[in-house]
């Protein structure tokens, strides 16, 4: 930057050739009476402990030598001092202390700096990158991306492994689960058969006791009519009992043991025993050709209390068997006797 004010020109000399002027030059050193103040926009700023506001404090002397056609010799002037507030000097730090300058600041006798002496490309390596076998800081970062990236890599396998042992537990575990559904269930379905098999067994072992406690009536036999048979033969316009024919003479035999309450004549039933069993059942034997007990007479099972007749109402011989509850109920005799064991 050059000052406002032109820098003074010195006389021109004669040229020993006398052709062509010669300037003379010399030295001309600024001072502040000869540079007037800079105005506008860089001027020099009052100074605050000893410095200038801007930086535009870049020796204007040195500026203006030059903008006169001549740059002053250091050589020929005298040193000049540079001093700095006490502010500012007591704040540096000492010239030993810093890195690397240890061994150039300070005297011949002083340690020399490990860090001047390491090299800069071991800046941030570790003691576990030295005893890896880093040699410099680029390695070690490498070593460390490295391992870091073989971790994650880890890491990553030992999820996938987590999750496929996972699915594989659980795909298992339905799997048992499954199994045991199954053979619940085939359980018990065994076992609803077992008992189904073991309801059956006693149910014959029940009727086989029934029937040997009880006996058909009669034997060569044929049923011709049975309970609930609708027609005009009958007086109550169906069929009341059970009938089996057979031969005139054809021994009918006691059902059950019990007690004869009646044995005689009985109109359009003809010659009729009434056996009563234990539990007040009655079972009627009617149309008989004869009878061999009497009332009151106690009777076991398949003893014989008369034989096969046609007497009463009747188109042929036949015995006519009716059953009838405690109450005087008639019921199907057919399914009577099913119930206790017997096949009519």
């Amino acid at each position: 930057m050059a000052s406002n004010q032109p820098a003074p020109t010195a006389p021109f000399e004669t040229t020993p050739f006398g052709d062509q002027p010669e300037r003379a030059w010399g030295e001309w050193n600024p001072t502040e009476e000869s540079i007037r103040p800079v105005r506008g926009r860089h001027r020099v700023g009052k100074q605050r402990n000893g410095f200038a506001r801007s930086s535009t404090v870049l020796g204007v002397g040195v500026i203006a030598a030059v903008g006169a056609g001549g740059m002053a010799t250091a050589q020929d002037k005298p040193p000049v001092s540079i001093s700095l507030p006490d502010a500012i000097t007591d704040n540096f730090p000492d010239a030993g202390s810093l890195p690397g300058m240890g061994s150039l600041a300070g005297d011949d006798d002083t340690e020399p700096d490990p860090l001047a002496s390491a090299p800069l490309t071991t800046a941030g390596m570790t003691t576990a990158d030295a005893e890896q076998g880093a040699t410099d800081a680029g390695e070690a970062l490498r070593a460390r991306i490295l391992q870091q990236a073989e971790q994650q890599q880890n890491e990553a396998d030992a999820a996938e492994k987590a999750a496929a042992e996972r699915a594989a537990a659980e795909q298992a575990a339905a799997l048992a689960k499954k199994q045991q559904t199954e053979a619940e269930k085939k359980a018990e379905e065994a076992r609803k058969k077992a008992e189904a098999e073991a309801k059956a067994k006693a149910e014959a072992e029940r009727l086989a006791k029934l029937a040997a406690s009880f006996a058909l009536p009669t034997s060569s036999y044929t049923i011709t009519s049975t309970f609930g048979q609708s027609g005009s033969m009958w007086s109550s316009g169906y069929h009341t009992g059970l009938d089996f024919a057979a031969p005139t003479g054809t021994p009918i035999k006691a059902v059950h043991s019990g007690t004869i309450t009646s044995a005689g004549w009985s109109g359009s039933y003809g010659y009729r025993t009434i056996l009563e069993l234990d539990d007040g059942t009655e079972l009627w034997f009617c149309h008989q050709s004869s009878m061999t007990v009497s009332a009151g007479q106690k009777v076991t099972t398949g003893e014989t209390i008369g034989r096969v007749g046609a007497t009463g109402n009747v188109t042929g011989p036949h015995l006519h068997l009716e059953v009838h509850t405690p109450d005087g109920t008639g019921i199907d005799p057919m399914s009577w006797l099913a119930d206790k064991g017997l096949t009519a």
